[in-house]
């Protein structure tokens, strides 16, 4: 079996194979741009496995040309730039001990131990340079089923990681059948250490979380989360009854995982997840604004068209109700109406706080109109 898609056979991409292999190294493609080549989906990381240590690798890049990154060289990685396209070389590993956090590696020359170090089957799939694949663990048969399942024994590859737990949900919400199901293994594993979540930073939570809630569906996923025990220890108080509503109510629209992120609910998400201050920002924005009953033009005027949809989906997401059909048109007008009011039309005769109220009551009054009211129609309002 061969992958044959064009990344591949970038002259940048063989020029970095050919550089590492010059003397007589091994050289594969891993993980995810073997995965998703196999199945078809788009490619974007390229990463490289070779027995070549990092010291010969910034060696040989040296000697062909090629720019050279120590990235991550304490790990086995060293980053090659050509035409500008990263690939990020690693040296075969093998874990020599782990404390659920991060992993005392060495280097190893055969590629089954480089596999076996790896979380999921589906992750331990290689393809040489001419694109031939290389499956040293048997992960084919897996991806074939679209099957999420660790490599050995699942509680020992979580102990190594306990990170791995939420992975697995993660991958299987981008690349699991869930007509399958998941594996009953993985999913007891996960349940018997889940005290080991609390050893992860919640920035390494918070990004796996919005990865999950960025996939197509991530509603299955996060309610065998829920009944494995998972969401509440991770997000205390948090519900997903919501989500799959949220998720049919999308439709084709722009997937945004921090409006899923709203529709679980929950409190102190900015400090459980870590996440940035404009993120926090905006989660508040549209779970306050789903749970008033301002319409669709108003909050397309107040917070912008796409807080603004972010509010009204999951606004119907948690009534259970219909969308309608002009919610974008409404969105829009709101998002491009400009009050024609200034406070100096007020001046003199309104100062201070009066002149806040007046102003704040002629916005009402305005949006109340459907933004059709002009400024001398408003102004004479005020008598």
């Amino acid at each position: 079996m061969r992958i044959d898609q064009p990344w591949l056979h970038r002259s940048a991409t063989q020029a970095v194979c050919a550089a590492v292999a010059a003397e007589g190294a091994q050289v594969f493609f891993v993980g995810g741009c073997v995965r998703n080549a196999l199945l078809g989906e788009p490619v974007s990381d390229m990463d490289i496995a070779t027995d070549a240590t990092p010291e010969q690798v910034l060696a040989l890049a040296k000697r062909a040309g090629i720019k050279a990154v120590p990235t991550g060289i304490d790990h086995g990685t060293v980053t090659l730039i050509r035409d500008g396209i990263p690939h990020e070389i690693t040296t075969f590993r093998k874990d020599v001990a782990t404390d659920g956090r991060r992993a005392v590696v060495a280097f190893a020359s055969d590629i089954a131990e480089d596999a076996r170090r790896r979380d999921f089957t589906m992750n331990a799939i290689y393809a040489r340079p001419d694109g031939e694949v290389v499956d040293p663990l048997g992960g084919m048969a897996d991806l074939t089923r679209r099957r999420v399942r660790f490599i050995g024994t699942a509680e020992n590859r979580i102990r190594e990681d306990y990170l791995r737990s939420l992975r697995f949900f993660r991958f299987h919400a981008w690349y699991g059948n869930p007509e399958q199901g998941f594996d009953a293994d993985a999913l007891a594993a996960i349940a018997a250490n889940l005290d080991g979540l609390q050893s992860l930073s919640r920035e390494r939570i918070g990004a796996e979380m919005l990865k999950l809630l960025a996939a197509p569906d991530p509603a299955p996923a996060v309610a065998a989360m829920r009944q494995a025990g998972v969401l509440a220890q991770i997000l205390p108080g948090t519900d997903d009854r919501a989500l799959a509503p949220l998720v049919h109510l999308e439709g084709a629209r722009p997937v945004s995982a921090l409006r899923r992120l709203a529709a679980l609910g929950g409190e102190n998400l900015q400090d459980a997840l870590r996440l940035s201050k404009a993120q926090a920002a905006h989660l508040a924005r549209i779970r306050e604004a789903a749970v008033e009953t301002a319409g669709a033009a108003e909050l397309g005027y107040r917070l912008g068209a796409k807080a603004a949809l972010d509010a009204m989906l999951l606004r119907a997401a948690l009534l259970e109700q219909p969308v309608s059909p002009e919610l974008e048109t409404d969105i829009a007008t709101g998002a491009a109406a400009v009050f024609p009011v200034r406070a100096q039309d007020l001046l003199p005769d309104l100062k201070g706080p009066a002149l806040g109220r007046a102003l704040k009551q002629l916005e009402a009054d305005w949006v109340a109109s459907g933004f059709r009211l002009s400024r001398e129609e408003l102004l004479r309002s005020l008598g």
